[in-house]
């Protein structure tokens, strides 16, 4: 496959887009390699592209058409079958995957749990785990280290205290072993995870993909772990301090009256362990790896750190101060989300950008392409996080939490979370890249850095 022209050397590591057409084994070989290798340079220049893989697709750039899908017309846009396939083996019938009433009634009970006072309530956690994660670069001198294996670390520290801490009496804390847990979503990756090739050409659900009919032992390891979690935790009691598990437990759907069953509950309390750690070690990875490839920028967001911090680590109660590390987050967000791929079926006839869409229809919203889409950000390759420091982006062209009704629910959750272990990071030490150790992005459920984040850490 021809890829793309090398960029200058000022611009950080992006995956090399298509620049001919695939044909149906190219793009399940690409599919399988890396996700984002399946879209075309040219979607980083057009509204919308539109062909034929097996199945009609549509690949959509622009953002009215954005608009329409994610909002506007939301319910005949449901996650594709090849998504819901991949994910509801590990996460059920989840919110996450979950469509229509459904999803709604889940949305409803679940929102109150990740309500601004619950975040920032959460915000000593989260401090606390940066602290930790300072202490273990430090300890770890002056060797190289990989920024993304401490970032999972550190996230999962997080995730873990605010799901399952159970500080009841007669609670215990959370069964869930990081090492363990990793090695799930790796296992599930590699052999169940991937695109199949009775994916591309459309065949019906109940048709089985050779590829995920076995693996997933982890997952279901996982899933047996969560079950006897709730179980306990129903019986004992709410914590003092409730964590997730308890406000989940307590949720109820205001319209409704409904309660999340034991399998409900676990089915969405795995969808906030694994996203909600793994998605935000990607983004403090990626970010780290930025603040090593621009010393000057990784200068003035420390400035930035070091003037509000000191000697301690970053709260909630300092974001407000910290605008320059929540905007190289942002930028960090941008050049490497980590939900780059996402794909709808249209349900219904329907037209974007003034082209047909014809029910059965793939609608890929390629959000690493709009991220670098030529018409929306002025040279759209190059790590600039002063992008964010003014008026904030035009809608629908920054969508690293997707948007509408449908919004990440822990989009900031994960925002905070992520400027203060930046902020803490930054204040004590001077990250430096390692010469030919650059990061490879690469998607199969995620936009992963291959090979790792390796650094050093200087103390400053």
């Amino acid at each position: 496959m021809d890829k793309a022209p090398a960029l200058p050397a000022r611009c950080p590591v992006r995956v090399p887009l298509a620049t001919a057409p695939l044909g149906l084994l190219g793009s399940l070989r690409a599919g399988r390699r890396n996700v984002l290798e399946l879209i075309p340079e040219i979607a980083t220049h057009a509204p919308i592209l539109s062909g034929r893989t097996g199945r009609r697709w549509h690949m959509v750039m622009d953002p009215e058409a954005l608009h329409r899908v994610l909002r506007e017309n939301v319910d005949a846009y449901p996650k594709s079958l090849a998504t819901r396939l991949i994910l509801e083996p590990a996460i059920g019938d989840s919110l996450f995957v979950a469509e229509g009433a459904h999803w709604r009634w889940q949305r409803r009970t679940a929102a109150p749990a990740f309500a601004q006072r619950h975040v920032a309530a959460l915000g000593p956690v989260m401090t606390a785990a940066a602290q930790r994660a300072a202490e273990r670069v430090a300890a770890a001198g002056p060797r190289a280290i990989n920024l993304f294996d401490e970032m999972v670390a550190t996230t999962f520290e997080v995730i873990s205290d605010v799901t399952l801490a159970g500080t009841g009496a007669g609670a215990d804390r959370t069964p869930f072993d990081r090492a363990a847990v990793h090695r799930a979503i790796d296992a599930y990756i590699a052999g169940t995870a991937r695109l199949s090739l009775l994916d591309l050409l459309g065949l019906p659900g109940w048709v089985p993909r050779p590829g995920r009919l076995f693996g997933g032992q982890g997952i279901k390891a996982m899933q047996h772990m969560a079950d006897a979690a709730i179980e306990r935790r129903r019986a004992a009691g709410p914590s003092p301090l409730p964590d997730l598990l308890d406000l989940l437990l307590a949720g109820e759907d205001p319209e409704t009256r409904r309660r999340m069953s034991t399998s409900e509950l676990r089915d969405n309390l795995l969808t906030f362990i694994v996203a909600g750690h793994e998605t935000t070690a990607l983004t403090l990875a990626w970010a780290l790896y930025l603040c090593a490839f621009d010393p000057a920028e990784q200068e003035r967001a420390r400035d930035e750190a070091r003037a509000v911090l000191h000697s301690r680590a970053a709260t909630a109660a300092d974001l407000p101060a910290l605008p320059i590390c929540r905007a190289l987050i942002e930028e960090t967000l941008r050049l490497y989300p980590p939900a780059a791929f996402l794909s709808r079926s249209a349900t219904t006839e329907d037209r974007l950008c003034g082209r047909e869409v014809r029910r059965g229809d793939t609608v890929i919203l390629p959000i690493y392409a709009l991220h670098r889409h030529h018409a929306y950000w002025p040279d759209p390759d190059r790590f600039h996080p002063d992008r964010f420091l003014g008026p904030r982006p035009a809608r629908y062209t920054w969508l690293p939490f997707g948007d509408g009704p449908r919004i990440c629910i822990g989009a900031q959750f994960a925002l905070q979370e992520a400027v203060i272990i930046l902020a803490t990071l930054l204040a004590r030490f001077r990250f430096t890249a390692l010469p030919g150790r650059d990061p490879k992005p690469v998607m199969i459920l995620t936009l992963r850095p291959e090979g790792g984040v390796w650094l050093t850490a200087e103390p400053v």
